[in-house]
């Protein structure tokens, strides 16, 4: 059986706080600031020293997304959709024991295309377009 002193010690490792700022009720997101892509990492390397099945997860419960979405101005992306949800070493000890990723979820809809991703691309794409102009306007000169 898993205690919640391991899932901390698990926690400690990877956020480098000590031991005694991690508490069982702990929010990981907001108050040890593991957020973005390390956020997401800790949660993959959980998974997988925990041997916990995550097809239950919806990560935009949880967290964010790392960087500037230009996209997100005319479309949210999913973790904008739902209201945050904290997880804390109590309920990853909980995981942990069970072997599952084993939430009950608010009733939610999130869009099965990311249009805020889809206007990232095409901003990149109209970029590449025009530098790729300007170099070659700046060739033929």
């Amino acid at each position: 059986m898993i205690k919640t002193t391991e899932i901390i010690r698990f926690l400690e490792e990877l956020s480098g706080l000590d031991y005694d700022d991690i508490q069982p009720h702990t929010d990981i997101f907001k108050d040890l600031n593991i957020v973005g892509d390390d956020f997401h990492d800790m949660i993959e390397k959980f998974a997988k020293l925990y041997s916990v099945d995550m097809s239950n997860y919806p990560w935009y419960f949880h967290a964010d997304e790392e960087g500037f979405n230009t996209g997100s101005l005319f479309f949210k992306p999913p973790y904008q959709r739902v209201k945050r949800i904290p997880i804390t070493p109590e309920m990853l000890t909980s995981f942990a024991n069970t072997g599952s990723w084993d939430f009950k979820y608010p009733p939610h809809e999130i869009p099965k295309k990311r249009y805020d991703l889809l206007i990232n691309r095409l901003i990149f794409g109209l970029c590449l377009i025009f530098m790729f102009f300007i170099l070659f306007k700046k060739c033929k000169s």
